[in-house]
């Protein structure tokens, strides 16, 4: 297993040094999803929701949130992304639950990846679902949030398994 990087010799916090890093094209995808109640994802889907287009606003939101991870992760790089994809996937998982699933995928040409990128555009976006409808449903669960590929730079391709 690889050492941690963000320790110097001391034991103190450090920004890693990517200076010495090649430009490559890098590209990380994540996902994540909230659960709610089937009347939430319905007011949702007709747009009768009173704040607005409630996935439009959270899709906003997560392209936002990849842009300004390097303010809300106090050691990440800040990056200049060349692209964010946001998008949904709504799902009625039984008549008591249902799903709206959130995949982004960013992506650089740098010297550091995009996995922290993705996964808070991910966490935002789902955020802002949950804000937007918390006042007809305080029970909405976010959950599952992970990296599911990224690509680019000295550790290659990685892709989670099944």
């Amino acid at each position: 297993m690889n050492e941690l990087t963000h320790f110097n010799r001391a034991g103190e916090a450090q920004m890693v040094d990517v200076g010495a890093k090649q430009e490559t094209e890098r590209v990380a995808q994540a996902e994540g999803c909230i659960r709610m109640q089937p009347e939430t994802l319905r007011l949702i889907e007709q747009g009768g929701h009173a704040k607005g287009d409630v996935l439009g606003i959270a899709r906003i939101a997560g392209i936002m949130g990849a842009k300004r991870t390097a303010d809300l992760i106090p050691l990440c790089h800040p990056l200049a992304l060349t692209k964010v994809d946001c998008s949904f996937e709504v799902q009625q998982a039984t008549a008591k639950a249902a799903i709206v699933f959130c995949r982004v995928t960013v992506a650089t040409r740098g010297r550091t990846g995009v996995e922290m990128e993705a996964l808070c555009a991910v966490q935002i976006a789902l955020l802002t679902i949950y804000d937007m409808c918390k006042a007809v449903d305080r029970g909405m669960v976010i959950d599952q949030v992970r990296l599911l590929e990224k690509q680019g730079g000295r550790s290659g391709h990685w892709v989670r398994s099944a």
